[in-house]
């Protein structure tokens, strides 16, 4: 059995809160950096101009990319030969979170309960996830999750009967009705099959892959390429001012379901896709 510190933890997600929120990554740049070469709208080019500009001052200024510095979503991937020395696992990632959004001077966008509406006032508490594998590592990936993509998301319970167009149709429809309150060009997150509580998580976890890599199988590969000519073709464009860049990439992640279900979630990202991982 492997220990890894409370301290540490700590330390690690409050690295992460800051640099998430600040460095776009090279991945998210250089699609942007595409979508701004293939653009053929001179205002959708102009705003992604804008956006990349933004970006690298937000990195050499040290400022967040974004005023809406979300909610932190962490997926914990803890191996089983893993145990914690001197607190618990949630309470150093609630810990972590707490430091880096006070002293990194970032928003704190989190309300204790979804009625009564009372700022927390340090971004906790984090959102988490976690999943147990082999092994004596702990890998920590932090995804700030601001509130208009993730308000424009979407998740619905198919049929069978409705197929791999259903399922398009669905995406589509979502990315169409968000329009430009998503802030694109969007990184799209779709998650098929599983249950009607596991089917969001796969869609959000979509979210963690590099921009524009592709499904290991050919045949959601396919879709996901055809899903994002599609979209393109919507004319949504930059920000929602038209063009032909309405999205930096679809990413599909499946599941095992029931026999006479097909849930699908599409949860939708902004262009600032900011994602930092750490392992211990």
């Amino acid at each position: 059995m492997r220990e890894v510190a409370y301290t540490d933890i700590v330390e690690t997600v409050s690295r992460l809160a800051i640099e998430a929120n600040t460095f776009l990554g090279e991945d998210v740049l250089r699609a942007l950096e595409a979508a701004a070469a293939s653009e053929e709208s001179p205002l959708g080019k102009q705003v992604l101009a804008e956006i990349l500009e933004n970006d690298r001052l937000a990195a050499s200024e040290r400022l967040p990319i974004c005023q809406d510095t979300g909610a932190a979503v962490v997926f914990v991937e803890m191996g089983e030969e893993v145990s914690i020395k001197g607190g618990s696992l949630f309470d150093a990632i609630h810990a972590g979170v707490r430091k880096g959004y006070v002293e990194g001077y970032l928003r704190k966008s989190m309300v204790a309960d979804p009625l009564r509406r009372q700022n927390t006032k340090d971004n906790t508490p984090a959102v988490i996830h976690v999943e147990l594998v082999p092994g004596d590592r702990l890998k920590l990936t932090l995804l700030p999750k601001g509130g208009g993509a993730e308000n424009m998301s979407r998740m619905t319970m198919l049929t069978p009967a409705h197929g791999a167009e259903g399922v398009k149709q669905f995406v589509l429809e979502t990315v169409e009705k968000a329009g430009p309150n998503a802030c694109p060009p969007v990184i799209v997150g779709v998650g098929i099959g599983g249950t009607f509580d596991t089917v969001g998580m796969l869609a959000k976890k979509a979210l963690l892959r590099p921009v524009g890599s592709t499904h290991p199988d050919p045949f959601y590969a396919e879709m996901e390429k055809e899903l994002l000519e599609r979209i393109n073709n919507l004319g949504i464009g930059p920000m929602g001012y038209g063009g032909r860049v309405t999205a930096l990439a679809v990413h599909i992640e499946a599941a095992p379901c029931h026999i006479v279900s097909l849930p699908v979630a599409v949860n939708l990202q902004c262009h600032a896709a900011r994602v930092k991982w750490a392992e211990l």
